[in-house]
């Protein structure tokens, strides 16, 4: 169908994006990745005040990039599989300035024989550390944070390493098997599991949805640096008025755009797109799914926008249930 604020259907099927790449990038990750690897992450974990009778719940903190704790909520089942002792995983990411949300809701997947991890992020509605001087969120701007600095100081680079980090993490961990191991999440989180899923290879299943955090000059040239997006505007009105440093700032922004990740991943992809998705444009979406080599497959939700979509999370369960076999 055609999209009124985006681009036709047919064009989107062969979209490559627009937000330039930078020539360095994949240096930038790699030097990224070992920075990561060289932490000493200092896993602890607490027993949470909520437990089941088949679920052990955990408060898990683990020190990232840049010295900051992180915190994952960590839920593991009692009872491992009678056929195979390691457990399979699956790691969730959240919405921008959301948290990991509810115990509850994970408990689907532990009845199911999954470890389950839902990372908080840095400054957002959680309890994971933003390192800058001051204790509780640090919300605002974090798309354009250290775009006056070197690009190894973008905030949304250390989110993206603790993503990775917390699925290292997972995967390492003794009852776990590391060929069983999945990921997935919404709009900020559908950004980050393919973030995670291309800079940890392990990752054997990724399930993105709507995902944020792609394409940023596209954004901006369709005129939807609004809602999530709207700090690229609010960064041009005030430091950059005239856009005369527009081409060097999708470029920086480019370290972080996760289509220009996007090739790195060796995971089975499972993408879901709402066609009239305004908040992250469809052809956003596009330029990231387009680039996957890897085995990917994808739903569309032709009259749905940024919003629930219908059985998509029983879709999703059942493509991380394979891992569970």
């Amino acid at each position: 169908m055609p999209l009124l604020f985006d681009m036709p259907y047919k064009n989107l099927l062969t979209y490559e994006g627009t937000n330039p790449k930078p020539g360095d990038f994949d240096r930038f990750w790699e030097r990224s990745l070992e920075e990561m690897r060289a932490v000493d992450a200092q896993v602890k974990l607490v027993p949470a005040e909520f437990q089941t009778s088949y679920a052990e719940c955990y408060h898990m903190y683990f020190t990232g990039v840049g010295g900051a704790r992180v915190y994952a909520k960590l839920l593991k089942p009692k009872q491992t599989s009678p056929t195979n002792s390691a457990a399979p995983a699956v790691l969730m990411f959240h919405g921008y300035s959301a948290n990991s949300g509810d115990w509850y809701d994970k408990l689907p997947y532990v009845a199911a024989g999954f470890t389950v991890a839902a990372l908080d992020c840095r400054g957002q509605g959680g309890r994971s550390e933003d390192p800058g001087g001051v204790e509780g969120w640090t919300l605002n701007g974090h798309i354009v944070r250290g775009l006056d600095n070197v690009p190894e100081k973008m905030l949304y680079r250390a989110i993206f390493l603790d993503a990775a980090q917390l699925a290292k993490i997972i995967i390492e961990m003794p009852e776990i098997d590391p060929e069983r191991v999945g990921v997935t999440g919404g709009s900020q989180g559908g950004g980050l599991t393919l973030a995670c899923a291309a800079l940890e290879p392990r990752i054997k299943k990724a399930a993105p949805v709507f995902p944020f955090l792609s394409d940023y000059q596209r954004v901006w040239e369709i005129d939807q640096d609004v809602a999530a997006y709207e700090e690229l505007r609010v960064w041009f009105r005030r430091f950059d008025p005239r856009h005369e440093r527009e081409d060097e700032v999708f470029t920086q922004l480019g370290y972080i755009d996760v289509q220009h990740l996007a090739p790195r991943i060796r995971a089975d992809v499972f993408m879901a797109v709402g066609l009239m998705d305004t908040i992250c444009p469809p052809s956003t979406q596009f330029a990231a799914y387009n680039k996957i080599t890897a085995p990917k497959s994808m739903v569309t939700y032709p009259d749905f926008s940024h919003e629930h979509l219908p059985d998509l999370n029983d879709k999703i369960f059942e493509f991380m249930q394979d891992l569970s076999i």
